[in-house]
């Protein structure tokens, strides 16, 4: 007879060890996995703003390189102008199925932090705006929160204006 282990708040992902063994401070924040939510739906659940609250894309460029962005919840991925910032004819997102293989996290649980390989990473330029943002961390359920700053101590990114309204 075995025991179900559940999700608690004290449960650690890859992302959270990866923060602690860079000496990074960082918060995080649990929603219960209520199944397919989007991300304003998690800013919502977590009472935080969701101008601050962002989400990981992984696409794939013409040249066949691959590409993160992260954006705030509240806009969308323009792939004009996230094309534009990584120097590529165009860019599109990669297949769901395709997600796990390449970065080893699951659809509504990317992260930047921990990938199976470094790809060029793109934020928002609106991250500027915010002492601190938030995003997932690299589980459903779980985000991380942490200055920019910091998050350019493990993952090295640049800002660009990539999004559009919703």
């Amino acid at each position: 007879m075995s025991k179900k282990k559940e999700k608690t708040i004290d449960s650690k992902t890859n992302v959270m060890r990866l923060l602690e063994q860079g000496k990074i401070p960082y918060q995080h924040h649990y929603y219960n996995d209520t199944g397919a939510v989007s991300g304003l739906d998690v800013a919502f659940a977590l009472n935080q703003n969701p101008e601050q609250v962002f989400k990981t894309l992984v696409t794939v460029g013409k040249s066949s390189q691959h590409y993160v962005f992260v954006v705030p919840v509240t806009k969308e991925l323009d792939l004009r102008k996230a094309a534009k910032a990584v120097n590529e004819k165009s860019v599109e997102m990669i297949k769901t199925k395709d997600l796990l293989p390449l970065t080893g996290y699951i659809h509504g649980g990317c992260s930047p932090i921990g990938m199976k390989k470094r790809f060029v990473t793109v934020i928002d330029e609106s991250a500027a705006g915010h002492k601190t943002i938030i995003f997932s961390g690299g589980r459903i359920g779980y985000q991380v929160e942490l200055n920019p700053d910091d998050l350019y101590k493990i993952v090295p990114f640049f800002l660009a204006d990539i999004t559009t309204l919703k």
